[in-house]
């Protein structure tokens, strides 16, 4: 079974950038979509970007593109969402999830996700 845990959140100001980090727990990662969820108090959980693990492919939620990137260490088994540029709008739990999204399903659903980290704390002063 694998297992994920985010880190490298905490409290930033606006402007400032963050890397946060999954680590996943796993024989092989292979089978996986590794995507990045946020989560504000009294919202929805919205889909952030996701990539595939076997392919290095990924894809971003249109707030996302510009200042959101997903990478990937193989030799870690660690997948990382790089945010540039820090708005208050941005604060929010963020949570790593994966799970095997068939390649012409929807993968920016939250119930397509089997597996969830604990999540890490961003919060963005002004």
């Amino acid at each position: 079974q694998v297992q994920l845990a985010e880190s490298g959140g905490g409290l930033v100001q606006v402007g400032d950038s963050l890397r946060l980090s999954c680590a996943a727990s796993a024989r092989t990662l292979s089978p996986y979509v590794i995507a990045w969820f946020r989560q504000a108090p009294g919202e929805e959980r919205d889909f952030v970007g996701a990539i595939r693990w076997s392919s290095g492919g990924t894809v971003y939620s249109e707030f996302a593109k510009g200042r959101f990137t997903i990478t990937k260490d193989n030799a870690k088994n660690t997948v990382y969402l790089q945010i540039w540029s820090l708005k208050p709008e941005d604060t929010a739990v963020y949570y790593c999830a994966a799970g095997q999204v068939g390649y012409y399903d929807d993968l920016n659903l939250p119930s397509q996700y089997d597996i969830w980290g604990q999540g890490t704390q961003v919060t963005v002063s002004s």
